[in-house]
């Protein structure tokens, strides 16, 4: 049975540094990354981001040999095929609009969070993990840059208040949402728990804005997820957005929210 794209990638990382004739404290003092870091990242025990990648091309002269690789065989090869067709409309949309009553939307995960997240699944094996955290970090580069698309995020308040990991990782997932609202493409509300029950306990959604006015859908459940394009069907997600945002709370008061939830975890 072969290897996989992703561990041919970092297979080919330590090939290139040791025909360069490089250790890895020698390359990561010309990347300003540690030997440690330098080992973790070939060893797999560490994912593999872009910005490494470009670092490492660099600084072996190897053109974009690295970041051409991650493009057009790494970066969506252990995704299932649904996720890559959502991955492809993520890229394009003008705007994002969020329901999550579980999790921070992925977008929004620090690297810890997201680790956490995918490592109390059953249906990952912890080999998974790592590349899985990496793909997601990966994502969140569309909201960079001035073509980012506009993201509108409603959460649970539970979201804050469920331990995920470790409180130290809960402080830091709280304060970078804090960060992340005060980005201007960025509005984050959060309904209450004082409201109880509501419509959207049924289940995560997310719609997306596309250039060419079209809109699409993409919803979670336990086994899959599913793309939805009929019009009917992204109008009754549409239907459900608009009824969040009535639940949720004002900018102002979300604020007060997440610096509450901040405070608890420190």
């Amino acid at each position: 049975m072969g290897i996989s794209a992703s561990e041919y990638l970092v297979r080919d990382l330590k090939r290139k540094r040791l025909k360069a004739g490089l250790t890895q404290a020698q390359l990561g003092e010309r990347i300003h990354y540690s030997d440690t870091q330098v080992s973790a990242i070939e060893t797999g025990s560490k994912p593999v981001t872009l910005d490494y990648l470009r670092l490492v091309d660099a600084a072996l002269d190897l053109d974009d040999h690295f970041q051409v690789m991650w493009e057009e065989l790494v970066k969506d090869s252990d995704a299932p095929v649904w996720l890559r067709e959502w991955m492809v409309l993520e890229r394009e949309a003008t705007a994002l609009r969020w329901y999550e009553h579980a999790f921070v939307p992925g977008l929004l995960q620090t690297e810890a969070y997201a680790r956490a997240i995918f490592g109390a699944s059953h249906r990952l094996h912890r080999d998974e993990v790592d590349p899985q955290v990496a793909a997601r970090i990966e994502r969140q580069a569309i909201l960079a840059g001035p073509s980012a698309p506009d993201l509108f995020v409603v959460i649970d308040q539970m979201v804050l208040t469920r331990m995920a990991g470790s409180r130290k990782i809960m402080a830091e997932q709280v304060e970078h949402l804090l960060a992340c609202v005060e980005e201007p493409k960025i509005h984050v509300q959060v309904i209450p728990t004082a409201l109880g029950l509501y419509s959207g306990l049924q289940g995560a959604f997310i719609i997306a804005d596309l250039p060419d006015a079209h809109r699409a859908g993409y919803v979670d459940n336990q086994l899959t997820a599913q793309i939805v394009e009929r019009p009917a069907d992204v109008a009754s997600l549409g239907v459900s957005w608009d009824a969040l945002r009535y639940e949720a709370l004002p900018r102002s008061q979300t604020m007060e929210v997440l610096k509450e939830a901040a405070k608890s975890w420190t």
